[in-house]
């Protein structure tokens, strides 16, 4: 994957550069997810993210990461063009792209100062919670912008065109 205005790099590119920003006192955000089909609940919660701090850091769930997490039909923009729209958005310093089902091992290896999910999650569910705290570090949820999802979309495609096609 080619890096795009410097904002999309793997796990061990990004990892020395993020401990550089922290040296020189920047404070280090992170969430994670699969952001398909980009909305405008994600770009609500993206902005929201980037508000907490000064470098916003989004892992993006691979293909056959999304697929562990959604199921085989996902997901229907492909890894590369997910991560360049990501790291189009103003609001996103840094894309990196993760294989595992959580993001767990970013999560330890880049060491956010804070570490944010969508409040469709509780604390206690949020990986890497334990650990970030461990070091100082905050974990925080955020509201979501209701009715807005991908799945609710892909269901609306369905409905309107799939029912035409009969």
């Amino acid at each position: 994957m080619s890096v795009m205005n410097g904002k999309i790099f793997n796990c061990s590119q990004l990892a020395p550069i993020l401990e550089d920003k922290k040296r020189h006192g920047a404070v280090i955000v992170f969430t994670n997810g699969c952001f398909d089909l980009i909305h405008v609940g994600h770009i609500s919660y993206l902005r929201q993210c980037k508000q907490h701090g000064d470098i916003l850091v989004v892992g993006l769930n691979t293909d056959y990461s999304v697929q562990l997490n959604k199921g085989p039909l996902r997901p229907i923009v492909p890894l590369v063009e997910r991560a360049e729209i990501l790291a189009a958005l103003e609001m996103v310093d840094y894309v990196v792209p993760f294989d595992e089902e959580t993001p767990y091992t970013l999560i330890t290896t880049l060491r956010p100062n804070i570490l944010i999910k969508g409040a469709d999650y509780t604390l206690d569910t949020i990986v890497g919670r334990n650990e970030v705290e461990s070091w100082g570090g905050i974990v925080k949820t955020i509201e979501l912008v209701q009715g807005k999802a991908t799945r609710n979309i892909i269901q609306t495609i369905i409905e309107r065109y799939c029912a035409n096609d009969r």
